[in-house]
């Protein structure tokens, strides 16, 4: 048997921080299960396949229902929960290596950021047309197929 892509444990702590299913007012086909979807979203971002090609036979549903899923669990903020509550759990039993921990812009927003540049001054080549023009003389077509100079 095959190694699980999402073990008990970890559904346990995942679980609580879903979104509760939307109200169906009208009924319509049942849900797939918030594991279900969470199993499949796992397989496509592990595997590396498109979420088309999620294979129906894992019981996930389609991959469009699972990329729907990921979709409005990170408009959710599950993702930034889940992130804070494993960090938590690993900071509890000592299991953080703050040696290799770093951050970024992305992670610690800056203070104050960088003064916007100056206005850009243009150099003296820069100032000069960028093109020359001139006139040709104009050339009519006349129906009988010869040019005449104007």
């Amino acid at each position: 048997m095959a190694k699980p892509l999402l073990t008990d444990e970890l559904w346990e702590v995942i679980e609580p921080l879903l979104p509760a299913e939307p109200p169906k007012p009208k009924g319509g086909r049942p849900r797939v299960s918030n594991r279900a979807a969470l199993t499949g979203i796992l397989f496509v971002l592990r595997t590396g396949i498109s979420w088309e090609m999620l294979p129906q036979e894992m019981g996930c549903g389609s991959g469009m229902t699972c990329w729907r899923r990921l979709r409005d669990w990170q408009q959710a903020g599950v993702w930034h929960r889940l992130h804070r509550v494993l960090l938590d759990r690993l900071g509890a039993r000592d299991q953080i290596d703050w040696s290799r921990a770093s951050l970024d812009s992305a992670t610690v927003r800056a203070k104050g950021g960088a003064k916007p540049p100056g206005g850009i001054r243009r150099i003296a080549a820069n100032r000069a047309r960028s093109a020359m023009l001139w006139s040709t003389p104009k050339v009519s077509r006349s129906p009988s197929g010869s040019r005449r100079r104007t």
